[in-house]
């Protein structure tokens, strides 16, 4: 069971970023998914969630209207697209499935906003 989690990098502020989380070993289509991040000496914050089909997100404040949460289950992958990058942004960003009591989170990759 892995989470692998690509996209991350340098952006300038105002720049996109596309994040994605691929499942091995497990199908995510039974899963709740999220974002997470965490920044240095910060506590790790939710950023967005997607319920099991897709039809219900929920977003942080600080990244509403910003960042959009999707998953295309066919391909057991989890996305997070990020637009309008600004310089609090900047954290490692990890992936998260949860069915009940069970969880599994993806390694991490870490964002930079900076000009």
């Amino acid at each position: 069971v892995q989470l692998v989690t690509s996209g991350g990098g340098l952006v300038h502020p105002g720049g996109s970023l596309k994040l994605s989380c691929t499942a091995y070993g497990f199908t995510i289509s039974r899963y709740a998914m999220s974002w997470y991040r965490q920044a240095p000496g910060e506590e790790r914050e939710l950023v967005a969630g997607i319920s099991s089909a897709g039809g219900s997100t929920d977003y942080a404040d600080q990244v509403k209207g910003r960042f959009t949460i999707s998953r295309d289950n066919a391909k057991n992958t989890l996305y997070l697209q990020m637009n309008s990058l600004k310089a609090e942004d900047p954290a490692v960003y990890s992936c998260k499935a949860r069915h009940r009591a069970w969880e599994a989170w993806g390694q991490g990759a870490q964002v930079t906003v900076s000009s």
